[in-house]
């Protein structure tokens, strides 16, 4: 029985299921695998558990902060290797470069606006229920004297029996 390197294998599998896989009479044809063989590879393939990647957005902004600051101190081998260790995009490194150059830039002063038009019909009802709390306690007043003016047929107030 033949030995086959496990980067044969792989090529192999990919072929025979990737997205430009061929027809397997012709890829046995061309590799010269059985079948069997070829179908053994697939299971043991399809069964290995796919290493979870860590996707740039799943990254800490400390972290984007401390991949950019060492990207920008290497010179094209390095940085091209720390993007692999890092398995990231060079797209990816650029959004990243940007926005910690943007979140750097002052803000813009914001213009200084009005109360809402909430705030300002607040305010208008505010001042409408103190006005008539204002005239509900006048009458409130005029009802409790009353009694000790009389019944309002004259304007002067009662003599007292002393």
């Amino acid at each position: 029985m033949a030995e086959y390197s496990a980067a044969f294998k792989a090529r192999v599998v990919k072929r025979l299921v990737g997205p430009k896989a061929g027809s397997a009479s012709q890829l046995a044809e061309a590799v010269g695998v059985p079948q069997p063989t070829r179908s053994c590879w697939v299971r043991e393939l399809r069964s290995v558990p796919v290493m979870p990647r860590r996707p740039g957005g799943e990254r800490t902004g400390a972290d984007k902060l401390r991949i950019v600051q060492e990207a920008a101190t290497l010179e094209e081998p390095a940085l091209r290797a720390l993007l692999r260790r890092e398995v990231l995009q060079r797209a990816d490194l650029t959004a990243w470069r940007q926005a910690a150059e943007q979140a750097l830039e002052p803000a813009p002063p914001r213009p200084k606006a009005g109360p809402s038009p909430e705030a300002k019909r607040v305010q208008e009802l505010e001042r409408e229920l103190a006005r008539k709390d204002r005239a509900l306690a006048e009458a409130a007043a005029l009802l409790v004297l009353k009694p000790i003016w009389g019944d309002g047929d004259d304007a002067t107030p009662p003599k007292s029996g002393r």
